[in-house]
């Protein structure tokens, strides 16, 4: 079946735009405007990836956010906001808040589509993967979840693709840059400075003191480094 895109944005003719391209992309899509009921409608479609504006009529995008992270449906589902605003600040809250990716306005629908594609695609590829542990951790690709210390872990989608990287090669350190290719790749549209905040995310889920991390472990002047638990 086709995956299923969520369009919240109420310029209608941006919105269409949207629509038209990712259909054409093989994708089954819909609109919601922003206003009042776009959660429960959500909750109902259940979408694969929800395409978010920040500036809605009833309430920012990044407050339907916050809702969407804590709804039972929709929590691990991934989010990327569209936005005019183009401040780093902006795109940092979008990303402590629980968002995903971040494109700004104006962009080329082909960028989109291929974004689109990119966050789907990681997730298809570890649906036959087997469950592992690693030390404290157990990790479910195939279900898309981690557990620490038999504790499931509220991971973003994004929140996982990097702890499950960081789990699969310990030891190693790694760049900003190199992370953001491994994650993103040729089709990666943010900054290094979003490595960073996804990794102070991680950090206050799997380290007791996260100002003291036990685990993901800061190379000074370079990047991050997981430790071995083998």
């Amino acid at each position: 079946m086709p995956k299923r895109i969520a369009i919240v944005e109420d310029e209608a003719e941006l919105a269409s735009l949207i629509e038209y391209n990712l259909t054409r992309g093989g994708f089954h899509t819909q609109i919601w405007r922003g206003t009042e009921g776009t959660l429960k409608g959500l909750e109902q479609w259940k979408p694969d990836l929800i395409l978010l504006d920040v500036m809605l009529p009833d309430m920012d995008g990044f407050e339907l956010c916050k809702r969407i992270r804590q709804s039972a449906s929709l929590g691990r589902t991934p989010v990327l906001f569209l936005t005019a605003r183009a401040d780093e600040v902006d795109r940092v809250l979008g990303l402590e808040i629980g968002g995903d990716d971040y494109m700004t306005k104006p962009f080329s629908p082909r960028e989109l589509v291929a974004r689109v594609k990119a966050h789907l695609r990681r997730e298809a590829m570890d649906a036959g993967s087997e469950a592992q542990s690693i030390g404290p951790f157990r990790l479910d690709p195939a279900g898309r979840r981690v557990f620490l210390k038999d504790k499931e872990l509220e991971l973003t989608s994004t929140e996982f693709n990097l702890l499950e990287f960081f789990l699969t090669h310990p030891g190693h350190a790694y760049s900003r840059d190199q992370l953001l290719e491994a994650l993103w790749g040729e089709q990666r549209y943010v900054t290094p400075r979003t490595v960073d905040v996804h990794v102070r995310r991680l950090r206050e889920q799997i380290e007791e003191q996260p100002d003291e991390p036990r685990y993901l472990i800061t190379v000074r002047g370079f990047g991050y480094r997981f430790e071995d638990l083998q």
